[in-house]
Protein backbone atom coordinates (compact mmCIF):
# COMPACT_ATOMS: atom_id res chain seq x y z
CA UNK A 1 0.00 0.00 0.00
CA UNK A 2 2.23 2.71 -1.20
CA UNK A 3 1.01 5.76 -1.48
CA UNK A 4 3.20 8.25 -1.76
CA UNK A 5 5.23 8.48 -4.46
CA UNK A 6 7.91 10.65 -5.73
CA UNK A 7 7.21 14.03 -7.18
CA UNK A 8 3.54 14.62 -4.97
CA UNK A 9 2.76 17.12 -3.29
CA UNK A 10 4.74 16.27 0.22
CA UNK A 11 1.52 15.16 3.46
CA UNK A 12 2.77 15.43 7.37
CA UNK A 13 3.64 12.71 9.23
CA UNK A 14 0.08 12.96 10.92
CA UNK A 15 -1.64 12.37 7.58
CA UNK A 16 0.81 9.85 6.83
CA UNK A 17 0.25 7.97 10.02
CA UNK A 18 -3.95 8.43 9.19
CA UNK A 19 -3.65 7.21 5.77
CA UNK A 20 -1.93 4.32 6.68
CA UNK A 21 -3.87 3.52 9.78
CA UNK A 22 -7.04 3.89 7.12
CA UNK A 23 -5.77 1.14 5.00
CA UNK A 24 -4.99 -1.36 7.95
CA UNK A 25 -8.58 -0.41 9.11
CA UNK A 26 -10.13 -1.33 5.73
CA UNK A 27 -8.05 -4.53 5.20
CA UNK A 28 -8.22 -5.88 8.99
CA UNK A 29 -10.68 -4.77 10.88
CA UNK A 30 -9.96 -4.42 14.08
CA UNK A 31 -12.68 -7.65 14.61
CA UNK A 32 -10.36 -9.64 12.25
CA UNK A 33 -7.52 -8.95 13.52
CA UNK A 34 -8.24 -9.71 17.52
CA UNK A 35 -9.95 -13.27 15.84
CA UNK A 36 -5.81 -13.73 13.95
CA UNK A 37 -4.36 -13.37 16.78
CA UNK A 38 -6.64 -16.06 19.10
CA UNK A 39 -6.09 -18.30 16.02
CA UNK A 40 -3.61 -18.20 13.60
CA UNK A 41 -1.58 -14.58 13.53
CA UNK A 42 0.43 -15.68 10.23
CA UNK A 43 -1.48 -13.75 7.70
CA UNK A 44 -2.17 -11.14 10.11
CA UNK A 45 1.73 -10.76 10.70
CA UNK A 46 2.76 -11.02 6.87
CA UNK A 47 0.10 -8.04 6.52
CA UNK A 48 2.01 -5.71 8.84
CA UNK A 49 5.17 -6.68 8.05
CA UNK A 50 4.57 -5.29 4.38
CA UNK A 51 2.74 -2.25 6.04
CA UNK A 52 5.96 -2.10 7.71
CA UNK A 53 8.10 -1.76 4.52
CA UNK A 54 5.44 0.11 2.61
CA UNK A 55 5.39 2.80 5.66
CA UNK A 56 9.24 3.32 5.16
CA UNK A 57 8.80 3.43 1.26
CA UNK A 58 6.17 6.36 1.77
CA UNK A 59 8.21 8.23 4.24
CA UNK A 60 11.25 7.92 1.74
CA UNK A 61 9.06 9.09 -0.93
CA UNK A 62 7.43 12.01 1.43
CA UNK A 63 11.27 13.44 2.40
CA UNK A 64 11.77 13.37 -1.51
CA UNK A 65 8.60 15.37 -1.97
CA UNK A 66 9.25 17.73 0.52
CA UNK A 67 13.07 18.17 -0.22
CA UNK A 68 11.65 18.92 -3.74
CA UNK A 69 9.05 21.61 -2.62
CA UNK A 70 11.71 23.00 -0.55
CA UNK A 71 14.39 22.91 -3.43
CA UNK A 72 12.12 24.90 -5.80
CA UNK A 73 10.94 27.75 -3.30
CA UNK A 74 14.99 28.08 -2.87
CA UNK A 75 15.72 28.63 -6.23
CA UNK A 76 13.21 30.93 -6.92
CA UNK A 77 14.27 32.86 -4.35
CA UNK A 78 17.64 33.11 -5.49
CA UNK A 79 16.14 34.10 -9.11
CA UNK A 80 15.16 37.31 -7.94
CA UNK A 81 16.84 39.96 -8.24
CA UNK A 82 19.63 41.31 -5.08
CA UNK A 83 17.81 44.30 -3.90
CA UNK A 84 21.44 45.89 -3.17
CA UNK A 85 22.09 45.42 -6.71
CA UNK A 86 19.11 46.59 -8.39
CA UNK A 87 17.73 45.66 -11.62
CA UNK A 88 18.44 46.40 -15.41
CA UNK A 89 15.61 47.16 -17.93
CA UNK A 90 15.40 44.32 -20.50
CA UNK A 91 13.70 44.95 -24.16
CA UNK A 92 13.23 42.82 -27.18
CA UNK A 93 11.87 43.73 -30.55
CA UNK A 94 8.18 41.69 -30.74
CA UNK A 95 5.85 41.96 -34.18
CA UNK A 96 3.00 44.38 -33.98
CA UNK A 97 1.00 41.91 -36.18
CA UNK A 98 1.32 44.47 -39.19
CA UNK A 99 3.33 43.86 -42.12
CA UNK A 100 4.97 45.64 -44.98
CA UNK A 101 6.26 44.96 -47.90
CA UNK A 102 9.90 45.18 -48.76
CA UNK A 103 11.14 46.22 -51.79
CA UNK A 104 14.78 45.48 -52.27
CA UNK A 105 13.70 41.84 -50.70
CA UNK A 106 10.32 41.59 -52.38
CA UNK A 107 8.71 40.37 -49.40
CA UNK A 108 6.22 40.97 -46.54
CA UNK A 109 8.16 41.48 -43.16
CA UNK A 110 6.90 42.06 -39.75
CA UNK A 111 6.57 45.50 -38.51
CA UNK A 112 9.12 45.21 -35.25
CA UNK A 113 8.88 47.59 -32.15
CA UNK A 114 10.61 47.18 -29.05
CA UNK A 115 8.62 46.23 -25.88
CA UNK A 116 10.19 46.67 -22.14
CA UNK A 117 9.90 42.60 -20.74
CA UNK A 118 11.75 43.79 -17.42
CA UNK A 119 11.69 47.20 -15.59
CA UNK A 120 14.45 48.61 -14.21
CA UNK A 121 14.73 48.87 -10.62
CA UNK A 122 17.06 51.23 -8.51
CA UNK A 123 19.63 49.68 -5.94
CA UNK A 124 18.58 50.17 -2.45
CA UNK A 125 20.66 52.63 -0.74
CA UNK A 126 23.58 50.59 0.78
CA UNK A 127 22.56 51.98 4.58
CA UNK A 128 19.95 54.49 6.69
CA UNK A 129 20.16 56.68 8.74
CA UNK A 130 18.67 55.72 12.36
CA UNK A 131 17.92 57.78 15.20
CA UNK A 132 18.05 56.91 19.16
CA UNK A 133 17.09 58.63 21.81
CA UNK A 134 18.53 58.06 25.59
CA UNK A 135 16.08 56.54 28.45
CA UNK A 136 14.14 59.97 28.79
CA UNK A 137 13.03 60.50 25.31
CA UNK A 138 16.12 62.88 24.92
CA UNK A 139 19.34 63.73 23.15
CA UNK A 140 19.00 62.25 20.18
CA UNK A 141 21.87 59.77 18.22
CA UNK A 142 21.55 59.45 14.47
CA UNK A 143 24.21 56.41 12.96
CA UNK A 144 24.43 55.55 9.56
CA UNK A 145 23.45 51.26 9.71
CA UNK A 146 23.14 48.91 6.99
CA UNK A 147 20.01 49.39 5.01
CA UNK A 148 17.54 46.58 6.92
CA UNK A 149 16.13 45.45 3.56
CA UNK A 150 18.97 44.69 2.33
CA UNK A 151 20.10 42.33 5.41
CA UNK A 152 17.07 40.67 4.84
CA UNK A 153 17.48 40.04 1.42
CA UNK A 154 21.16 38.28 2.09
CA UNK A 155 19.10 36.56 4.83
CA UNK A 156 16.60 35.22 2.81
CA UNK A 157 19.88 34.44 -0.02
CA UNK A 158 21.93 32.73 2.17
CA UNK A 159 18.88 30.64 3.82
CA UNK A 160 17.74 29.38 0.47
CA UNK A 161 21.41 28.28 -0.89
CA UNK A 162 22.12 26.33 1.89
CA UNK A 163 19.21 24.94 1.16
CA UNK A 164 20.05 23.85 -2.23
CA UNK A 165 23.85 23.20 -1.13
CA UNK A 166 22.17 20.52 1.38
CA UNK A 167 19.66 19.50 -1.37
CA UNK A 168 20.43 15.54 -2.51
CA UNK A 169 21.79 15.42 -6.38
CA UNK A 170 18.78 12.68 -6.88
CA UNK A 171 16.23 15.67 -5.83
CA UNK A 172 18.06 18.45 -7.81
CA UNK A 173 17.62 15.85 -11.00
CA UNK A 174 14.02 15.83 -10.79
CA UNK A 175 13.34 19.67 -11.20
Amino acid sequence: MIFVTQGDKPITDSQLQKRTQAYIERDWPQWKRERAMRTDATDLNAYMDQVASDTDTNRANNTFNQQLADYRVAVARLAKYIVADGRAEVTEMQPTGEQVFNEETMEMEDVMHEVIVQTAIDPLEPTVEQTTYDENGENPVTTNIENPLITTDNAERAAAQAVVDATPQAVKDAV
